[in-house]
């Protein structure tokens, strides 16, 4: 399986406490249109910690019906609990997902022994492509870049998304081994392609689809020039979209686009007021430059 270009790491918009089905199906639709490589629900974007088993078989089986035959659907499966994290992808390969991203276990903190057994036992147990998504910030724990590449021999880890805030990072698993990285974090992805990552799993991509994937095409084109003109414009919604936990920056975003309801899980919250003065400076910043 080939993983190239812009995956859009989406997030569930949420309306009386429930998943706004209709409102998700426009977001998928939006996603298509623009000509994204694929998408990521169930993943931290998406709130999936928050999110009950019976959601998540809803969320999939409505990605997959409404852009399943144009982009590639790639669901978040991955938990803390390994025999949790083998039946939710065991549950997404039933359904007809392309993949599975499988993040590192949080809470736990595992030695790398540890980790090697955890994302081994989800290959033994399911025969699909995996992910394997790298997110310290999130789970405490670094999968080190000798562990991707004893994975990676596997034959069944066939991407890695890299969010550890590093570009060293691209080179030293590169190094390592040949798989394939997207990047993970959207303010990296053209200095992490330049090292030879191959795109990204981006959140800003929810509500600037086309311009991301200008972005990542450019450098997969070998044109630095045109992806760092894409970069610098959208660097101050990049910015915003982390100003503070996401996705409360990015569905304000949305919210702002009239696409969504801005609505979180606890125990997230909803945006401060300096948080939504910073995204709102954003997006009329990018409003003016697309104006131009």
């Amino acid at each position: 399986m080939k993983l190239e270009g812009t995956y859009t790491a989406m997030v569930t918009p949420f309306r009386g406490g429930g998943i706004d089905i209709d409102a998700y199906r426009k977001l998928l639709e939006k996603q298509a249109l623009a000509g994204v490589s694929g998408v990521v629900p169930c993943g931290s974007t998406g709130e999936a910690a928050t999110m009950s088993g019976p959601e998540r078989d809803e969320l999939l089986s409505v990605t997959l019906e409404t852009v399943g035959d144009k982009l590639q659907v790639i669901p978040g499966t991955g938990t803390n609990s390994t025999a949790t994290t083998i039946e939710l992808t065991r549950r997404a390969e039933a359904a007809g997902a392309h993949a599975a991203m499988i993040v590192a276990p949080y809470y736990n903190r595992p030695t790398q022994e540890g980790l090697l057994n955890h994302f081994r036992r989800v290959a033994d147990a399911t025969s699909f492509p995996l992910v394997l998504y790298n997110v310290p910030s999130r789970t405490a724990v670094t999968i080190e870049p000798q562990t991707i590449a004893a994975l990676h021999k596997t034959g069944r880890y066939v991407a890695l998304k890299e969010a550890g805030g590093s570009i060293d990072a691209v080179a030293d698993i590169r190094a390592a081994c040949e798989v394939t990285v997207l990047s993970g974090d959207d303010s990296l992805t053209v200095s992490m392609m330049a090292l030879g990552a191959r795109g990204v799993i981006s959140v800003v991509s929810n509500v600037y689809p086309n311009l991301v994937r200008e972005m990542v095409e450019s450098a997969l084109e070998g044109d630095y020039a045109r992806a760092s003109r894409n970069h610098f414009q959208l660097l101050p919604v990049m910015r915003a979209a982390f100003v503070e936990s996401n996705p409360a920056p990015v569905k304000a975003m949305l919210a702002i686009k009239g696409w969504i309801e801005e609505s979180v899980r606890p125990p997230l919250a909803g945006l401060s007021t300096s948080a939504a003065a910073t995204v709102r400076k954003a997006m009329d910043t990018m409003s003016e430059a697309q104006n131009v």
